[in-house]
Order: structure tokens, then C-alpha cells, then sequence
């Protein structure tokens, strides 16, 4: 669902202009860059040569989108995303594949998101497919930069804020959509090793209907103070929980899974409900339907277990995670995003105790490994795949 578009009151949607790919202009590129050798690339710190650029105004809905070089915004001091935080963004990647081809993973996914957390904070929606058309482009533009080696893309981000020069709180009258890319490897410096964690106790991330299940520039912030305090104890990411009983969230800016050995003898693949807690996570979406298309005999994915296997969004407690780890029933836990796809754990701090998690001879659990090479062979274009976009040629 590419285009899903949702009603706000007081915001007139249907005689707006929709995004349109056939009127994208692309300005000459004036200071072309060299790309940095792929040993060289720090996550989110290179750019490429473009960006995409598309205004919304109230008077005149979507202006015509241009492909420009990738340089400073100009912006009114007064404009409302500097004061209330109206900004939303996506996170997707672009692969090169063997065949020579470039794909997206999912971009459907990323465009109904975006358009469900535009709706939250009454900014403007558009047409998902046309966004999908208008990003295809630019990466195709951009194809030098996306690096061939394994475990790494060129990272997408699709960004929308609210530019109203006024002070007032409101729906704002004018915003601007703007895609920029970088070329990355691994998220984390240990690669796709085991990553520790700090169960957060004095800290939340989300609470009941707020703004947690959303990706809102807003969410993100409040979190950097705690993920460095986590860091000067040792550990690499805050486990996020939630209410008097410490229920499980979400790791750091993935989302969370956990195996167990449950009461009939099973193993259990289980997340947290996304409710509105929880990001609805294209990552955490492709897991969930992995495994469950695995039971249900539609697929047969190796790693996983071929008998006995149960896949669940339901509710766990950290005191009752740290019951099973001490009975020997926790299998492994990982988290799973776009930036680091699947990340497995080998701690987590709890109430000044270490609770050891099984992960793996080489740092990854054995229902992590098979879902990090089923969603990289669809991403890279080497399984056949809905999910695997091509976005054009290198």
C-alpha cells in the first residue's frame, strides 16, 4: 500500500496537486565528488552528489520536484519545524546487485509509513507510487556511489518538515519533502557481531497514545541522552521497557525479538505488539512474515527450526526474560531495523545485573543468521522476490 492517504480536518487533500514524476527536473551538477573506497565509509557520514527536493504549499499543494546538488537548506529562522518539531523521516536502502541491477527493499512499506506519520503531526501526504518513481531516479543517478561488497547499500532518507515561517501552533502552510543518500557499511563497528544492552529503568521511550509508533524526528532525540549513559557502563544500546512491570519494547532504534524454550517445549520466535508503543518496523514486518510463511510449509528457510516452531506478538517482562535466561530458555534475542537489518545480543543489564544471552560461535543466534541471509539474498537480488523493487541499472 504505496499511496495511502488519510484524512486530517481543516486540510483540504483532494484538490491538492499530486507528486508528479514526469514533470521532475534535474539540475546540471556543477562540483561532482569522488566516492570514498568502502573501508573508509562511517555510517550516515558521507553524502552523495545529489538530493530531491519537493515543496507543498496550502495555496498550491506539490510543486514540481527537482533533483539538485546536495547542499545547505535555506530556511526562515521562524519556521515551525525549529520550534515544534514538525519532522518526519524514513530510513531505506538502495543495493547493487550481481545481475546489474540496483533494487529497493520494500519501498511501499516506507511510503505508507511516511504517510501515516505525516498524518500524525499534520503535515501534507502524497501519492506513495509517485515518490517510489521519483527516488528510483535519483538512485540511478547516483549509482556510483553505492558500493558492491557484501553487507553494504547506499542508505536512503526520505525527510519531511514543516517550513511555515510563524510562531504560532497549528498545521503549518507550507513544508518541504527532501530525499538525500549516503553510501554505508555495517551500522555498529563490530559489524554483525553481538551487541550488549542496558535495560533502562529511569528513562521511556514511548508511552499509550503518544507518538512512539511513529517516525518522528521528535522521537529520536529524547534518546541520545540515555544511549550515552548506557555507553559509559559498556553497553551498546539501551533496552527500552515500559510500565510498572518493565514490559519489552524496543532496542535502542530497532525493534526487539525474542527466542525461548516456551511452556510446551517450543521454540519461540516472539516481539513485543506494536499497539502504539512500538515503530511498525519494515524489518521487524519481514521477519514476522518469514517465519510465519516457514511454519505454514510456504517456504522452507534453512536455520530455522523445521518442527516445533511458534511465532507470536505477545507481551514479556524483563523480570520474566531474566527468569528464563537463569532456566536455560532464552535461545537468543536480536533486534532487527533498515540501518543494521538484524543485530543479535550477548547481554543485557538489568537492576545492576548482567544476564548472559546465547549468540552464536561468530556473534550471531541461529534464528538471527537465517534471517539476516533470507533478507539479504532478497535485498541483493540472489532470492526472487515481491519484496526486491529494481529500481534501474548501474
Amino acid at each position: 500500500m504505496t499511496g495511502e492517504i488519510i484524512s486530517l480536518p481543516d486540510i483540504d487533500l483532494i484538490r491538492f496537486p499530486m507528486l508528479q514524476p514526469s514533470l521532475l527536473k534535474i539540475e546540471e551538477l556543477k562540483n561532482p565528488k569522488t566516492p570514498l573506497p568502502s573501508s573508509k565509509l562511517i555510517f550516515g557520514k558521507t553524502f552523495t552528489d545529489h538530493m530531491l527536493m519537493i515543496p507543498w504549499s496550502s495555496e498550491s499543494g506539490w510543486a514540481e520536484p527537482v533533483i539538485k546538488e546536495y547542499g545547505p537548506l535555506s530556511l526562515d529562522p521562524s519556521s515551525t519545524v525549529f520550534h515544534y518539531a514538525f519532522c518526519l523521516f524514513e530510513g531505506m536502502k538502495a543495493y547493487r546487485c550481481e545481475d546489474g541491477t540496483i533494487r529497493l527493499f520494500r519501498p511501499d512499506m516506507n511510503m505508507a509509513r511516511m504517510n501515516r506519520s505525516a498524518a500524525r503531526i499534520a503535515l501534507p501526504q502524497f501519492n506513495g507510487d509517485a515518490l517510489i518513481e521519483l527516488i528510483k531516479k535519483m538512485v540511478v543517478l547516483e549509482s556510483k556511489w553505492i558500493p558492491g561488497e557484501p553487507g553494504y547499500s547506499l542508505y536512503i532518507r526520505p525527510t519531511m518538515i514543516a517550513t511555515q515561517n510563524s510562531l504560532g501552533v497549528g498545521p503549518s502552510s507550507k513544508a518541504l519533502l527532501f530525499v538525500i543518500a549516503s553510501p554505508v557499511g555495517p551500522y555498529y563497528a563490530t559489524g554483525f557481531k553481538a551487541i550488549s544492552l542496558q535495560a533502562t529503568t529511569e528513562y521511556v521511550r514511548a508511552a499509550p497514545g503518544g507518538t512512539g509508533g511513529y517516525k518522528l524526528g521528535a522521537n529520536y532525540s529524547p534518546g541520545v541522552v540515555p544511549q550515552v549513559e548506557a555507553a559509559k557502563k559498556g553497553y551498546a544500546q539501551n533496552l527500552w521497557l515500559h510500565g510498572p512491570e518493565h514490559e519489552l519494547t524496543e532496542v535502542g532504534t530497532m525493534n526487539l525479538f525474542v527466542v525461548i524454550e516456551n511452556e510446551n517445549g517450543e521454540t519461540e520466535l516472539l516481539t513485543p505488539p506494536l499497539e502504539d508503543l512500538i515503530l511498525p518496523g519494515v524489518t521487524r514486518d519481514s521477519v514476522l512474515s518469514i517465519a510465519r510463511d516457514h511454519v505454514a510449509g510456504k517456504i522452507q528457510v534453512p536455520g530455522l527450526p523445521e518442527s516445533g516452531f511458534v511465532v507470536s506478538e505477545r507481551k514479556m517482562t524483563m523480570p520474566r526474560l531474566q527468569e528464563l535466561a537463569k532456566a536455560g530458555k532464552v535461545k537468543e534475542v536480536f533486534g532487527a531495523g533498515t540501518a543494521a537489518i538484524i543485530t543479535s545480543v550477548d547481554n543485557i543489564g538489568y537492576k545492576g545485573e548482567d544476564i548472559p544471552i546465547p549468540a552464536g560461535p561468530e556473534g550471531l543466534g541461529p534464528i538471527a543468521k537465517a534471517m539476516l541471509d533470507r533478507i539479504q539474498g532478497i535485498q541483493t537480488g540472489k532470492i526472487e522476490h515481491e519484496w526486491s523493487v529494481v529500481a534501474g541499472r548501474a
